[in-house]
C-alpha cells in the first residue's frame, strides 16, 4: 500500500526526462542529415506504418488503416475522431477525461472488477470490453492515460464486424504516438490547485538510414479539489524505434508501461431504499447531499468533500505493461501487416463502497434493524489479480479495379490467448454483523457518520467482524482464486466498392470461435474443476452511400453484433458469466448460454465545408438487443431480454474560420429496457405453533425494470469545445458540457404472503424506488500565449462554477461524485 517506491521511481523519471530532453535539443542542433518529411515538429510520416489511425491534417480529416477501406466521409457509420489538439488544450489526462469531450458517452459506476476504471457507455451499452489499442484489443480492467496517445477513434453502431465479440454499442481505437521520419521535443510542465503536478515528453529522433525512435513519458501528482483525502500518483513511459521509415519494409516495436498508486474514491450514498423511502408512487433517490433529513428526524449537511472511506484500509495499485512488435511490406497497391502483442495488466485494491442498502443513511423503523439515520457502512469491496494477453493479427489490405469497379479491400485473420486470475483480501468490514451500524460497529469504524466522516479514523483488521485479535490485511490465497482463460480464433474481409464516382457499397464480415473457460475458487474438502464453453460467432455489415457532391455523402447502414458468455473475462461487471460452481443446475445452465445479438439500422448525411475545413456529421439509428440473460417465468434462466436504443446524433469537427476551431456534438437516445425478464418473490413460510404449516413459497412476477430507461445512459448529452485565436499567438477555449439525468437502477416493494392453507395474495408495489443522478452542466475555460516558435503558456479551469454533480450512476450503494473547481498552468517546450 506504500507509495514511497512510487514517488523515486517518478523523480528517477524526471531527471531523466531533463536529460533526455538537454541531449535530443543538443543533437537536432547539431543535425545536418537532411531528413525525409522533415517539415518541422509536427510533420508525420505518412507510410503505411500509421495507417491504423485516422490522420487529422489541419482540419481535414481522412480515415486510414487495414480494415478502414474508405474516407470517413464516404464511411456508412457514424465515426468520431477525438484529435489529440482537443485532449492537450482540455487539459484531459486520463482517457475518460478526454471521452467526456465525446457526445453520447456516458461512464457507469461498477462494484467488483473495474469500479474505478475506464467504463465507457455507448448508445446505451457497456464499451468496457470494446476498447483497443491500434486495432488489439484491450480489454483488461484499467485507467489509462494519454501521454502516449495520439488520437482516439470512436466508432459508433454495432461494431463486431471491426473488432469481434461485444461492441454492442460501439468501439473505442486508441491510436498511439510511433516514430517519424523528423526530429523533435516536445515538453511540458504543469502545476494547479488541490497540489496538481503533471510533466509530460515526447521526444522523436530520426537516426538517418530509415529509422526512426521515440520517446514518450509522463508523471502526474494530484490530490482532488473539492474531495477530502483524495490522492493519484502515477508515472510512465512509452518508448518505441522504427526500421524502414518511408521504404517499402518496416518494423515497429513499441513498449508501453504505466503505474498508478492512488487513494480511489467511494462517492456519496444514495438517500433511499426501497423499504424505508418515504410516500408513494415513483420516488427518486438521489446521493444524500447538501441539507439532509433522517427518518429520526435529525437534520445535517452533507459536504461535497466527505469521503467514507478510510486512508489506513483504502489503496489501488494498477501496472500496465504492453509491447507491440509490427512488421508490414508494401507490394506495390497492397500491403501485408502483421502485429504480435503481449499485455499484462495487473490490478490490486481495497475500495469502499458506502452504505448496503440496509437502510443505514435514512434510518428505518424494521423491528430488527432499526435504526435513526445518519450512519454510513464503509462496505469494502476488495481484489487482487491480473490479465494478461497475446494476440497475433495479419492483415492484407489495398486496391484494385475490376473494369469501372474500383474495389478497396482488408482482409486478415487473429489469433488471441487471454488469462485473468483473481483473487480477495481477507478483511472484517463489518458484514456479518446485523444491522450493520451498531455501537461495536461504529467502534470499530465499519460506520462512520453520513454528515461527519472521518477519513483518519484509526481502523485496524480484526480476525473476525467480532474477534479481537488484530491481524495484517493479507491475501486469500490460491484456492480461493478464480481464474478465466479464453482462445479466440478470427477471420475477417471488408471491401469497398465504388460502383460509380457518387455510389459506394460497403461490404464487411467476420468469424470469431471464441473459447472460455473458468476455473472457480476451490471449496474445502472438493476437486479443483473448470467449466468451458465454445461459441462460433459470424458477424456482418453492410453500407450504401450516395456522393450528391464530392464533398457531401448520404449513407444507409445495417451492422450485427454478438457478445457471447463469459467476454469480459471477469474484468468487469458481466451479466452472462459463466457459472462458478459445478452443480447440476449450473452444468445444464452451462450448455444452455446463448450469445447476446444486437442490431444497429442507421441513416446519416456527412459534409464537409469550407475547402473540408469543418466535417459535419448527422445519424439517426436503431439498436436492438436480443437474447440478453435474465430470469425466466418458471424461476429459471432464460434468455429472454431485449432491448432498444434509438437516437439521432450531430457532430461537428473543425474549422469554421481560420480563428475559430470547434469540436462536439448533440446526442439523443431513447433507451428502453423492452423486456427485463422476471423477478422472483418470496411468500414466508407459515408457522402455527411452532410447526411450520405452509413452507416458503417463491412466486415470479415481471422486472421492475421492464419498459423503463436503460441504466447508466443519458437520454441527451451535449458537448461543444471551442478554440479562438483572435491575434498571433494567443489563444482562447471554452468547454460546454451537459448530461441529462441517469438512472442507475430500480425497485420496487411488491410481496406476496399466504395462509395456512397454503392461499397466496399478491400486493402491488405501492412505490418504485428510482436510483439516479440529476443532469448537470459543466464549464471549462483556457488561455494560452505562444511566447516564440519554442515557448508556449497556457491555464486551465476546470468545472468553472465549480458545480456538484455526478458524473457516474452504480445500480446501487452510491454515486461517483465529480470534482469541485481546479486550476493550473501549463509551460510547454518544443525543439
Amino acid at each position: 500500500m506504500s507509495v514511497s517506491n512510487t514517488r523515486s521511481g517518478a523523480s528517477f523519471l524526471a531527471l531523466a526526462c531533463v536529460g533526455f530532453i538537454a541531449s535530443s535539443a543538443t543533437a537536432y542542433a547539431a543535425e545536418n542529415e537532411p531528413t525525409p518529411g522533415n517539415d518541422g515538429p509536427d510533420a508525420q510520416d505518412r507510410s503505411a506504418q500509421d495507417r491504423e489511425q485516422i490522420v487529422v491534417t489541419g482540419a481535414r480529416t481522412e480515415l486510414q488503416g487495414p480494415k478502414a477501406t474508405a474516407t470517413l466521409q464516404n464511411t456508412p457509420r457514424s465515426v468520431i475522431v477525438l484529435p489529440k489538439d482537443v485532449i492537450d488544450q482540455t487539459g484531459s489526462t486520463t482517457l475518460a477525461d478526454a471521452l467526456r469531450t465525446v457526445p453520447g458517452i456516458t461512464f457507469g459506476a461498477a462494484e467488483g472488477g473495474n469500479p474505478v476504471g475506464d467504463r465507457p457507455f455507448i448508445r446505451g451499452f457497456d464499451s468496457q470490453g470494446s476498447t483497443f489499442v491500434d486495432g488489439v484489443r484491450d480489454t483488461a480492467a484499467q485507467a489509462r492515460d494519454t501521454f502516449a496517445i495520439e488520437q482516439v477513434q470512436v466508432v459508433r453502431g454495432s461494431d463486431s464486424t471491426l473488432g469481434g465479440r461485444g461492441s454492442a454499442g460501439g468501439s473505442i481505437n486508441i491510436i498511439t504516438k510511433t516514430p517519424q521520419a523528423t526530429n523533435f521535443v516536445r515538453a511540458s510542465g504543469s502545476v494547479g490547485t488541490a497540489d496538481y503536478k503533471h510533466a509530460s515528453l515526447d521526444v522523436n529522433q530520426y537516426l538517418g538510414g530509415t529509422v526512426g525512435v521515440r520517446v514518450a513519458a509522463m508523471w502526474h501528482d494530484q490530490d482532488f479539489a473539492g474531495r477530502d483525502a483524495i490522492w493519484q500518483r502515477r508515472w510512465g513511459v512509452a518508448p518505441s524505434v522504427t526500421i524502414g521509415l518511408g521504404t517499402d519494409t518496416r518494423l515497429t516495436a513499441s513498449y508501453y508501461y504505466l503505474e498508478t498508486h492512488e487513494l480511489p474514491d467511494s462517492g456519496i450514498p444514495y438517500l433511499y431504499t426501497v423499504g424505508n423511502a418515504p410516500g408513494t408512487g415513483e420516488i427518486y433517490s438521489e446521493p444524500a447531499m447538501g441539507d439532509v433529513k433522517t427518518i429520526a428526524g435529525v437534520t445535517g449537511h452533507v459536504d461535497r468533500s466527505n469521503f467514507y472511506g478510510l486512508k489506513s484500509r483504502d489503496f489501488r495499485d494498477a501496472y500496465t505493461h504492453q509491447a507491440t512488435l509490427r512488421v508490414e511490406h508494401d507490394f506495390g497497391g497492397v500491403t501485408l501487416r502483421n502485429s504480435s502483442r503481449y499485455s499484462y495488466n495487473e490490478q490490486n485494491y481495497i475500495y469502499t463502497q458506502p452504505d448496503d442498502q440496509q437502510g443505514n443513511v435514512y434510518g428505518t423503523n424494521a423491528a430488527a434493524t432499526a435504526t435513526s439515520g445518519g450512519l454510513v457502512w464503509r462496505r469494502n469491496n476488495t481484489r487482487y489479480g491480473y490479465a494478461e494477453a497475446l494476440t497475433n493479427q495479419t492483415d492484407l489490405f489495398g486496391s484494385f479495379e475490376t473494369g469501372s469497379i474500383k474495389h478497396s479491400f482488408a482482409t486478415g485473420v487473429e489469433i488471441s490467448w487471454e488469462k485473468a486470475r483473481r483473487g480477495t483480501y481477507v478483511t472484517a468490514s463489518g458484514s456479518g454483523i446485523t444491522p450493520r451500524c451498531t455501537p461495536a460497529a461504529l467502534a470499530r469504524f465499519y460506520c462512520t457518520s453520513l454528515f461527519n466522516p472521518n477519513p483518519n479514523d484509526p481502523w485496524v483488521n480484526y480476525n473476525s467482524d467480532t474477534g479481537t485479535t488484530v491481524v495484517p490485511v493479507v491475501k486469500g490465497g490460491p484456492t480461493t482464486e478464480i481464474q478465466n482463460d479464453a482462445h479466440t480464433l478470427s477471420a475477417y474481409a471488408f471491401d469497398s466498392i465504388t460502383l460509380t464516382p457518387s455510389l459506394i457499397l460497403n461490404l464487411g464480415g467476420r468469424f470469431d470461435r471464441f473459447t472460455s473457460k473458468l476455473t472457480p475458487a476451490i471449496p474445502a474438502g472438493n476437486q479443483a474443476f473448470s467449466l468451458e464453453r465454445t461459441d462460433n460467432i459470424f458477424n456482418w455489415q453492410a453500407g450504401l452511400v450516395f456522393k450528391p457532391t464530392r464533398n457531401t455523402s448520404l449513407y444507409a447502414s445495417y451492422a450485427t453484433a454478438a457478445t457471447p458468455p463469459n467476454s469480459l473475462l471477469g474484468e468487469g461487471q458481466e451479466a452472462n458469466a459463466l457459472p462458478t460452481t459445478n452443480t447440476n443446475a449450473n452444468l445444464a445452465l452451462l450448455d444452455s448460454l446463448k450469445v447476446e445479438k444486437t442490431r444497429s439500422y442507421e441513416i446519416g448525411a456527412k459534409a464537409g465545408l469550407f475547402d473540408d475545413q469543418l466535417s459535419l456529421t448527422l445519424a439517426a439509428f436503431q439498436t436492438d438487443t436480443d437474447n440478453a440473460r435474465a430470469t425466466g417465468e418458471d424461476n429459471t434462466v432464460q434468455f429472454i431480454g431485449k432491448r432498444r436504443i434509438r437516437g439521432i446524433e450531430f457532430s461537428f469537427n473543425g474549422n469554421v474560420t481560420k480563428w475559430l476551431n470547434v469540436f462536439g456534438g448533440y446526442t439523443h437516445l431513447d433507451p428502453k429496457i423492452v423486456d427485463g425478464g422476471f423477478t422472483a418473490l418470496t411468500a414466508a413460510a407459515v408457522v402455527v405453533g411452532g410447526v411450520t404449516v405452509q413452507p416458503a413459497k417463491t412466486l415470479l412476477v415481471p422486472s421492475v425494470n421492464t419498459g423503463r430507461q436503460a441504466t447508466q445512459t443519458a437520454k441527451d448529452s451535449f458537448t461543444l469545445w471551442a478554440n479562438v485565436t483572435p491575434t498571433k499567438g494567443l489563444s482562447i477555449g471554452g468547454g460546454a458540457f451537459y448530461m441529462s439525468r441517469v438512472f442507475g437502477g430500480y425497485g420496487d416493494n411488491r410481496s406476496f404472503t399466504q395462509n395456512a392453507a397454503g392461499v397466496t395474495t399478491f400486493t402491488p408495489a405501492t412505490k418504485v424506488l428510482v436510483r439516479t443522478v440529476p443532469e448537470y452542466w459543466r464549464f471549462d475555460a483556457r488561455i494560452g500565449y505562444t511566447i516564440n516558435e519554442h515557448f508556449d503558456v497556457s491555464v486551465n479551469v476546470q468545472n468553472l462554477t465549480d458545480k456538484v454533480y455526478f458524473p457516474q450512476a452504480y445500480t446501487a450503494h452510491y454515486a461517483s461524485i465529480a470534482p469541485g473547481r481546479s486550476a493550473f498552468a501549463t509551460l510547454g517546450i518544443k525543439f
